[in-house]
């Protein structure tokens, strides 16, 4: 299985931020290991996405305004980082990936981009530790090389993909599934083709019981020729903004839930990471690996 990882493009960030930017080369770190010891796992560098990709999703002045450094102090705020010529590239390659990933799951069946699941970016702004949306960019580069047609994204982030959702508003050639905490972030939540919103606490079997019957649906709704699995790690049940109470093992019976579905379709699947805030960054690390040797492996 072929991943993309971007973590040689360094996100800077003040000292205490609560953005574990660290995690990205500690999961390639973890990976390298069965890599060595035969496991179907080949690391690719991902490209920068260009201006053509970038511009079939989102605004032309919010693009320029990303690359010349021009952002309102309000855009910086919303996006959560301060702004930097390396921010500008790591996002670049982080949206590259997902393309790259989308291209070999198309050849390959599967495939993975170490980073993204920037799912709050929407067509003329960024939020949320997200500037821009990379599986959106992806679909739409996917759709314009005449790869797939009908796209599904399944958004397993504990937060709401609202950025996902406003950009595929009016389209019914890309269907979005998200599974997200109800009262957390974001306090606007575009609807997305499909929600299913949890209650704070929502524990193992409660959340693959929501799982389940919406992951069937937006496969029979959606009928995707590719699919997009954004595998967050924050609705653990020890993460700082998840609020969710899944055990490790509710998240590997969640991998194997999408894995399988996508599997029983013949339809293939590019997943990307999605985010993850535990105190405890092995315990990151050791959830999206899982997903990733889950994948590798059948």
């Amino acid at each position: 299985m072929r991943l993309f990882p971007s973590d040689r493009y360094p996100l800077p960030l003040p000292e205490g931020h609560r953005f574990p930017a660290s995690k990205y080369s500690l999961l390639r770190r973890r990976l390298e290991a069965p890599a060595a010891a035969g496991a179907a796992l080949e690391f690719v560098e991902p490209h920068a996405a260009t201006d053509e990709e970038l511009l079939r999703v989102h605004d032309r002045g919010y693009v320029g305004r990303v690359f010349s450094g021009t952002l309102t102090r309000d855009e910086q705020r919303r996006i959560g980082f301060p702004w930097s010529e390396q921010l500008v590239e790591r996002s670049l390659r982080s949206t590259g990936a997902a393309i790259d990933a989308a291209a070999a799951a198309v050849e390959d069946g599967i495939a993975a981009s170490l980073a993204g699941g920037t799912h709050h970016a929407g067509t003329s702004w960024g939020e949320g530790f997200c500037v821009f949306n990379d599986t959106a960019v992806a679909a739409r580069e996917m759709q314009a090389r005449g790869a797939a047609r009908q796209v599904l994204i399944l958004d397993c982030d504990v937060h709401q993909g609202n950025g996902t959702a406003e950009i595929f508003a009016a389209d019914p050639t890309v269907f979005t599934m998200s599974i997200h905490g109800a009262r957390n972030f974001p306090l606007r939540k575009h609807p997305s083709s499909l929600d299913v919103p949890l209650d704070d606490g929502t524990d193992d079997d409660a959340y693959l019981a929501a799982l389940a019957p919406a992951v069937a649906e937006s496969f029979d709704r959606g009928r995707p020729d590719l699919v997009f699995y954004i595998a967050g790690a924050d609705p653990y049940e020890h993460d700082r903004l998840g609020r969710l109470r899944l055990t490790k093992q509710g998240l590997f019976d969640r991998d194997r839930m999408v894995l399988d579905a996508a599997r029983a379709a013949g339809v293939p699947l590019a997943i990307v990471l999605g985010g993850g805030y535990s105190a405890d960054l092995d315990a990151i690390v050791d959830i999206h690996a899982a997903t990733m040797l889950m994948a590798a492996g059948g």
